[in-house]
């Protein structure tokens, strides 16, 4: 199944919502953390994301929505 690679950028406001957790739920994907770097005030991680291609981008268009910055990686979709 084809996955994405991608980085949440977390402000403030969204460090402590459980947006990955909720993103896997609403949108019947696996996600996988790679990496991670978390503060109480800001964090970032760099996230695969598997399911159909256009669930994924339902996905990420929803966390985009939810205010978090989200940027692809090089080579970020890859058919498994």
């Amino acid at each position: 199944m084809p996955f994405r690679r991608v980085k949440f950028t977390f402000d403030t406001q969204h460090i402590q919502r459980p947006l990955i957790y909720e993103l896997g739920h609403k949108f019947d994907l696996v996600t996988n953390i790679r990496r991670a770097a978390v503060e109480s005030d800001s964090g970032w991680v760099i996230l695969e994301i598997e399911g159909l291609i256009v669930e994924i981008e339902r996905g990420i268009a929803w966390v985009i929505d939810q205010g978090c910055e989200v940027t692809s990686l090089e080579g970020d979709i890859i058919a498994g």
